[in-house]
């Protein structure tokens, strides 16, 4: 009887394990998935002073010309 219940408990603890890292998983999921949003804003504004800065300076070349 007592390697029937051993092997329960082991089970069972085995699962909880699997549980906790399931839920770490998923939260450093989500912690990436917003810095990947935060990042790929920051790129945007980026590219979008880029291409004022290359319109102003077209401007400045043109008003040169």
């Amino acid at each position: 009887m007592f390697w029937p219940m051993l092997a329960i408990a082991l089970g069972f603890l085995g699962i909880a394990v699997l549980g906790v890292l399931a839920v770490k998983v998923f939260i450093e999921a989500q912690r990436l998935g917003h810095q990947v949003t935060r990042t790929t804003q920051r790129i945007n504004r980026a590219a979008e002073d880029l291409e004022r800065a290359a319109t102003d300076l077209a401007a400045t070349g043109e008003a040169l010309h």
